[in-house]
């Protein structure tokens, strides 16, 4: 019994005298970390039989107080007081103050501050419970009940700051609360708003239950005030209604959109229930769920479906459409299973959702022109040889001529590469020991369809299948010991289960195309070679000059190929002259035509390739006594052409040169290629087999030719700091569009950018510059994009495409940022799509702006809203579309 000056007596028998014990003075002790002071010594009544229990301990645990300055025990009040710093640890209690007080009589403990000599009330007490911590100006708590009365108690609980003026702690797990305010605002003296309540029910790490509660903004209140309040807190996911944004639109009149439902399903997968609902009767429902078990795999899968009506019913514009998106992706993780894959990226579903889904801010999704989906599961088997195997759907489709291409399936098994002929010991040397084949397969049931065929019996009616197996047989040797030779044949077999019959009907005048089911397949080969080498010229520079050497890399290399001709696979039929032809025509087909891999080649081919690749580099030295280091001058400058032996007429193919110039080493190279050809055009812009000088023109033609290149900087590639990367991983290009944000940057539902950084930006101590009321180093990025076609095929000399776009986003202050995207079409001299933006940080709260000035998609997004995911509710946003109909 440390602090209690416990009375024990005892009943008295035969006598009612007892022997009075004087008390002695308590020596002074040095002040320790922890001090234990006996209590003084009552007055003890003996007696020969004593039959009373003695009173259990009322304290439970042992008490550990000290103090900076002093700590003075009083005997006559029974209160031991603590000064400066002082700390006293109950169990997992703990309270630190400038005074404490421990009364042994009431055992009941009283934390205060203490005011300093400039008269600041300073040392305000903490008490600590477990993880639950309360900073008060002034506690009084018991130990016996373990209640406590706090008065002005500053706590967190997760996002939530929250200032009572009382505080009545019933236990560690209920809180009773008068006057109190809570915010999410990181200055909880000077909050930029809050919310009021007279009285709550404060339950750490579970929920706030309030009265009447006002939101105040920058201390003015609002009519924004419910009569009752429930704020959950728990750091777990719980389930819970998401409130709808409202708006109106211009075709379906007034709407809320995104309201529905969260579930917390599990500590691995939820699921949202999303819906929109217009006056005219349009309505949309979206369900997206994600899940993610660790070091197995992860993914998300989204539906949506709108049901849209355009005017209202009994108006001659009224029309009605339905349109529906599935997206999934799913990843396994790597350590999973290292055999076996499987994973999935889809994104399938009406052509026109993005574009006339009123709920889409994602204008990079809308100028998106082909939607793409791929499900595959791999497996290998570690065998000799080794086998790997695939299972794969497909899905292509091109939302402006609403055609899909699907496979499903698609197997696909490779064996490894077997060397029949390899030392049991040693490296494979000469043209014997490499020979080596491997076997491929591939199986495909294609489906060729539309839109409004997408899984309908029609659309399985049509389908294609087909196999084709292939065994390369190829071998390697080195030619005097510097040029590589490479030789080799490819065997192709190709099955199918329907072919093509054709025939003419004279009475008719068409041609009659018969279907006739059944195994059927044909067989080819070819034979290749290749020989080349690696060239090395180096020219170095003596002095103190710039350049100290430049090399140039030269790569020739000369191919042959032999294709045969498979003429007994195609047939022939007759077009008489009574088809308004001066004679009779004999037309040839394959009845492999318009099967799954097309048929074989009739022509016999052979032909011999010349390519050559250049690489220059240079050494340079920046400065004088630095180290020098390696520039790359032109890289990869490729010269190639093929000439047809074989051929009757026009041998050479165009001459096609590609290369790329670095500007900024490793940022930004210019990439270009051109086409040349040396035969001449007749009066119908067809090639003859006349040579372009000898028909009065040039040597070469230049048929076609397009530069290009793409750029991305930012004040960090200036500053020394982290380069700026594209995020490839964003919406847009998950569904088919650029992994950049030259169409747009997309706003999520909370009215964030979607790569829009949560954290300002670090000064070099890690830390934001608070005291600088300008910031000198305005963050900034911009990335550019360029190019340019010029088609000359058949004496068009015009460009067919010219265009820069451009995206940027500047930093003013550490709290504004400005960007736009848009960009300058040259052939039609008008702008691309633009998008101007910007964004507020307003501490608490979140301002984003986005305006699309002209072109289809007009329109602008405000929003406005608390940062917090627990109030993420508490928003305005308003949207306006143009009328697409005017």
């Amino acid at each position: 019994m440390l602090f209690s000056a416990a009375k024990i007596s005892a009943q008295e028998i035969g006598t009612k005298e007892g022997i009075r014990i004087p008390a002695e003075r308590e020596p002074v002790r040095p002040i320790q970390d922890s001090l234990v002071i006996q209590a003084p010594v009552p007055v003890i009544t003996i007696t020969p039989q004593d039959t009373v229990r003695p009173k259990k301990e009322v304290l439970t645990d042992q008490v550990v107080y000290t103090a900076e300055d002093y700590m003075r025990l009083s005997p006559r009040e029974n209160r031991l007081y603590l000064y400066n710093n002082a700390e006293v640890t109950y169990g997992d209690i703990n309270i630190t103050a400038g005074r404490i007080i421990l009364d042994n009589e009431r055992n009941e403990v009283y934390a205060y501050g203490i005011i300093d000599s400039a008269g600041t009330y300073t040392q305000k007490p903490v008490f600590t419970q477990a993880t639950n911590v309360v900073k008060p100006d002034s506690i009084r708590f018991n130990f016996d009940t373990e209640r406590a009365l706090v008065f002005n108690s500053r706590t967190e609980q997760g996002e939530f700051k929250v200032l009572g003026q009382i505080t009545k702690r019933e236990n560690d797990s209920v809180y009773y609360m008068k006057n109190v305010k809570f915010t999410t605002s990181e200055d909880l003296e000077n909050p930029d708003y809050y919310f009021y309540a007279r009285r709550i029910k404060f339950v750490p790490d579970k929920k706030i239950v309030s009265g009447l509660v006002n939101m105040y903004i920058a201390d003015v209140p609002t009519p924004l005030g419910l009569p009752f309040g429930y704020f959950p807190m728990t750091d777990e996911e719980t389930s819970g209604f998401i409130i709808p944004s409202f708006g109106d639109d211009n075709n379906r009149g007034y709407y809320l959109q995104n309201g529905g439902y969260y579930f917390a399903i599990s500590d691995y997968a939820d699921l949202t229930v999303l819906g929109d609902y217009y006056t005219n009767g349009s309505y949309g429902l979206r369900m997206e769920s994600s899940y993610a078990l660790r070091y197995r795999f992860r993914g998300n899968l989204s539906f949506r479906y709108e049901k849209m009506f355009n005017s209202e019913r009994g108006f001659p514009d009224f029309s009605e459409s339905s349109i529906y998106n599935i997206r999934w992706n799913h990843s396994q993780d790597p350590k999973a299973n290292p055999s076996s894959r499987f994973s999935a990226s889809v994104n399938l579903g009406s052509s026109t959702y993005y574009q006339e889904s009123t709920n889409q801010m994602n204008t990079g999704n809308r100028l998106t022109n082909t939607l793409s989906s791929s499900v595959s599961y791999s497996k290998t088997f570690n065998i000799q040889p080794q086998v790997n195997l695939s299972v794969a759907a497909t899905h292509s489709q091109n939302t402006n001529t609403q055609q899909i291409n699907m496979t499903l399936p698609t197997v696909q098994a490779s064996m490894a590469r077997v060397y029949p002929f390899e030392p049991k010991i040693g490296a494979k040397k000469g043209i014997i020991e490499n020979i080596n084949f491997q076997y491929n397969f591939r199986g495909e049931n294609r489906f060729q369809t539309t839109d409004s065929l997408f899984f309908t019996p029609e659309m399985f009616k049509n389908a294609i299948l087909g196999a084709q197996h292939s065994i390369p047989l190829t071998t390697n040797f080195k030619l005097f010991n510097y040029l590589s030779v490479s030789a080799g044949t490819n065997y192709n077999e190709a099955w199918v289960f329907k072919t093509f019959e054709r025939s003419y009907d004279e009475d008719a005048r068409v041609e009659v195309i018969d279907t006739v089911s059944g195994f059927d397949s044909y067989r080819t080969y070819n034979f290749n070679t290749s020989i080349g080498t690696t060239i090395y010229g180096t020219k170095t520079f003596s002095g103190d000059g710039k350049y100290q050497a430049i090399r140039h890399v030269l790569r020739p290399s000369v191919s042959y190929n032999i294709n045969p001709g498979f003429e007994h696979y195609y047939d022939s039929y007759l077009i008489p002259e009574t088809d308004g032809e001066s004679e009779p025509r004999v037309v040839e087909y394959s009845r492999f035509q318009g099967t799954l891999y097309g048929p074989p080649g009739k022509i016999f081919s052979s032909s011999i390739g010349l390519s050559l690749s250049n690489t220059f580099e240079a050494k340079v030295r920046d400065s004088v006594g630095a180290e020098p280091r390696k520039v790359t001058l032109l890289n990869n400058l490729n010269v190639s052409t093929s000439y047809n032996v074989a051929g009757d007429s026009l041998k050479l193919s165009p001459i096609s040169i590609r290369g790329s110039i670095p500007v900024v080493q490793n940022k930004l190279s210019i990439n270009f290629g051109t086409n040349l050809d040396i035969y001449a055009l007749n009066n119908s812009n067809r090639r003859i087999d006349k040579l372009n000088i000898d028909n009065g023109g040039s040597l070469f033609r230049l048929t076609n030719a397009n530069v290009s290149f793409g750029y991305s900087f930012s004040s960090r590639d200036f500053s020394g700091g982290k380069e700026n990367v594209n995020r490839l991983e964003n919406q847009t290009f998950r569904n088919g569009g650029r992994p950049d944000d030259l169409f747009g940057k997309d706003m999520d539902i909370d009215g964030t950018f979607y790569d829009e950084k949560e954290e300002d930006m670090p000064n070099e101590e890690g830390e934001e510059n608070e005291n600088s009321w300008y910031n000198f180093d305005i963050p900034w990025d911009l990335r550019l994009a360029y190019t340019m076609n010029y088609s000359n095929n058949a004496r068009q000399n015009q460009i067919s495409s010219h265009s820069l776009m451009f995206s940027g986003d500047v930093e003013f202050s550490p709290k504004w940022t400005v960007g736009a995207s848009s960009g300058y079409d040259f052939v039609n001299s008008g702008f691309t799509h633009t998008q101007l933006r910007f964004a507020r940080d307003l501490d608490s709260w979140r301002m984003t702006f986005s305006w699309t000035p002209f072109g289809v998609y007009k329109q602008w997004n405000f929003f406005i809203g608390i940062k917090s995911a627990l109030l993420r509710d508490i928003k305005y946003e308003k949207r306006r579309q143009r009328d697409r109909q005017l």
